[in-house]
């Protein structure tokens, strides 16, 4: 029978049960005054073991069986209370041993032999745990765990972020969750458990109230004692019994307050209080002057207030000179300390090229911060997006650096380190062109657009409004460069599109179309085909923002050719309607320049080979011709203010396009099979 008890106190789980139902049957069953003596030592030593726990953990958490201990300790101090209830109740009338020797203790050496002193100093008490710590430390635990739930999503984001980004492992982020999961749990329960402390608070000044009232009864109608010493006898058991319990109470609200006050501390209580305010001998000093002078008023005891004026200025002293000798000391060290190796920079950051970078002169900085206009890197961030929408390429990101060998107005767009434009500029002034090609009668300093070097005129800010009167066009210099940087990279953009550009666009395309690139890639053309006939639509300013139809061309098209000159012409006989409607003029219909059948005849002569293997060979005399007259044409009409289209057969144009791109890039040359039923056109003239 022995050992099977034995068993059973080793088991843990037997023993809690076993003692939360010992501390049920003493709210039940009476309990004789040795036993309360111990059950009330032990109260007192409990609840000193939970204040020490709680200054010496580094952590909140780390104590998070506090609103379990909390439950028990209130449990444990109800229990005792209805015990010394009954005893006082039944052997009151004995004298102030009659409830045990601890109670007796306690009210002889604090009351002093007064009821009144004992009264006062036990509604002291109650006060100070009620009103002041429990009330305090319930409201901080209803705070903190409403932060720490709202924050709670945003953590468990936080650890997600890092374990994608890689900068945690699996085992690291599970351990986090676990923690944010102990911590929301913790705070949640704090927030209920503070109640139990309240609670203890108010059943105690209750339980107080009845003893007092009930013992005056049964003393004087039961034991027909007297009205003064029923009021001694009971009111200092009473009194006394209070205190015992109220004190383990007002340590076990002390504990809670501090636990729940920790929660922006990484270390030990001591730590944290000493080393933040020793932190700053400032404040030490200023508080030992203040007690200086407040030793020096009328009738102010001088010494106390002197002894802590000496004690705290001197330890602001110490603690300065402390924080200078370790300033020193780290200097030494530090100068001491060779300075580490500069590290080599690896040899493939030199292999690595800007693929657009805008070099500017120091005097046109300020262009990118300008806190009165539109800022530089503005304008190209919304460039980038036109880009996109317009031509359905993505423009790289642009790298704006200074330049201090350029000139102070100077500017250099590179595409891959190669300079692709250059320009000049006022930064404080305006540039001004006439649309009309007139002379511009507003003083200012005659100079070129650079961007398509047409005559202009830099005039001050002032002069604004008379020129958008005049109907001139007026820009600022963020718009001039914005406006090159764009003309440069429509002209660069076959060379921008890269492969893994390309690759790039295909992943970004919707689900539905995914299965038309799984079908051609990689078994009816590669991607290096497609980012060919790519390349040669931007060759031509043509958006390929219409994936899914440029692919769709390319596929029908692979089926009796792999040539990337043949393919792109077939892919623009899909795109027929999108070319068309671009070089619709504001008329409403498309003005073609035709070539004459001549001149078709001359090309198709011209071409030799078989097959997909056929090149343009025609005699230099008679090219130098053709450009003469296309020239002289086109100029004509550009002189009318008219920009029309070259139309050419299919079979000739890819051969024209080679020629015309060379003298004039600008010049659209379209097939007939590229003009779309729909679309209007209007012969202009003929080559």
């Amino acid at each position: 029978m022995l050992n099977r008890v034995v068993q059973a106190a080793r088991r843990g789980d037997l023993a809690f049960a076993l003692g939360v139902v010992v501390l049920l049957v003493a709210l039940i069953l009476p309990m004789p005054t040795w036993l309360l003596d111990i059950s009330l030592a032990f109260s007192l030593t409990f609840a000193v073991m939970i204040l020490m726990t709680a200054i010496f953990i580094e952590k909140p958490v780390e104590f998070s069986s506090f609103p379990t201990v909390l439950l028990l300790a209130t449990l444990l101090r109800l229990a005792l209370n209805l015990a010394s209830t009954r005893l006082i109740l039944s052997h009151g009338h004995e004298g102030t041993a009659g409830a045990g020797h601890v109670i007796q203790a306690f009210a002889g050496f604090v009351m002093s032999g007064n009821f009144v002193i004992g009264i006062i100093v036990f509604a002291i008490l109650i006060i100070v745990n009620f009103v002041v710590i429990t009330k305090g430390s319930t409201r901080i635990a209803e705070v903190a765990a409403r932060f720490t739930l709202d924050a709670m999503p945003g953590k468990q984001m936080a650890i997600d972020a890092d374990l994608s980004s890689g900068l945690i492992d699996e085992n690291t982020a599970r351990r986090r969750r676990a923690e944010l999961e102990n911590e929301s749990s913790f705070y949640g329960a704090m927030d209920g458990a503070s109640k139990f402390v309240r609670g203890d608070a108010v059943a105690g000044l209750m339980i107080t109230f009845i003893n007092v009232a009930g013992g005056m009864i049964i003393g004087m109608v039961q034991q027909n004692l007297p009205f003064s010493q029923a009021a001694d006898f009971y009111t200092k058991l009473t009194v006394g019994d209070g205190l015992v319990t109220q004190i383990p109470a007002l340590i076990v609200s002390t504990a809670a307050g501090m636990l729940v006050t920790k929660a922006g501390l990484q270390e030990a209580t001591d730590k944290a209080l000493f080393g933040q305010l020793a932190g700053y001998p400032k404040a030490l000093g200023m508080s030992s002057f203040l007690l200086v002078a407040v030793s020096l008023l009328p009738d102010m005891p001088m010494a106390p207030f002197l002894g802590l004026a000496l004690l705290t200025g001197g330890a602001a002293y110490w603690l300065d000179r402390q924080e200078r000798q370790r300033a020193a000391q780290a200097e030494t060290e530090a100068a001491k300390t060779p300075p580490p190796p500069v590290a080599d920079e690896p040899i493939a950051t030199a292999l690595k090229i800007d693929h657009v970078r805008l070099e500017l002169g120091y005097g046109l900085l300020s262009m990118i911060n300008n806190p009165h206009g539109q800022r530089l890197t503005d304008q190209i961030k919304a460039l980038r997006r036109a880009l996109a929408a317009e031509m359905g390429f993505v423009m790289p990101s642009v790298r704006i650096q200074d330049n201090m060998q350029l000139p102070a107005n100077r500017y250099v767009v590179y595409i891959k380190e190669v300079e692709a434009g250059q320009g000049e500029l006022r930064p404080n002034m305006l540039l001004v062109m006439d649309p009309r090609g007139e002379d511009i009668t507003i003083p200012g300093e005659q100079t070129r657009e650079p961007t398509f070097g047409l005559p202009a005129v830099w005039i001050d800010p002032a002069s604004r409004e008379e020129a958008l009167f005049r109907g001139y066009t007026v820009v600022d210099p963020s718009t001039i460069i914005t406006t090159h940087l764009t003309e440069v990279i429509k002209d660069h953009m076959p060379d921008l599109l890269s492969y893994a550009e390309t690759q790039k666009l295909l992943d970004e395309l919707d689900k539905d179309n995914q299965k038309l690139v799984a079908d051609m890639l990689p078994s009816q053309i590669s991607l290096g085909g497609i980012q060919r006939v790519l390349q040669n639509l931007l060759q031509e300013r043509i958006s390929i923002r219409d994936l899914a139809t440029i692919l769709e061309g390319i596929g029908e098209a692979c089926g009796h050719s792999r040539n990337v000159m043949i393919l792109t012409e077939h892919v623009r006989t899909r795109l027929a309607r999108q070319i068309s409607d671009g070089n619709t003029n504001m008329q409403g219909f498309i003005p073609l320049v035709t070539l004459s059948p001549e001149w078709e005849q001359a090309f198709i002569e011209g071409l030799q080979g078989a097959g997909e293997e056929r090149q343009l060979v025609m005699p230099p005399s008679r090219l130098q011709e053709f450009i003469t007259k296309t020239r002289q044409t086109f100029e004509r009409f550009a002189m009318q203010g008219e920009t029309p289209v070259l139309l050419t057969s299919p079979t000739v144009r890819p051969y024209v396009r080679s020629i015309v791109e060379r003298f004039r890039p600008t010049t659209v040359v379209m097939s007939q099979s590229e003009v779309h039923p729909k679309a209007k056109i209007k012969t202009m003239g003929q080559i």
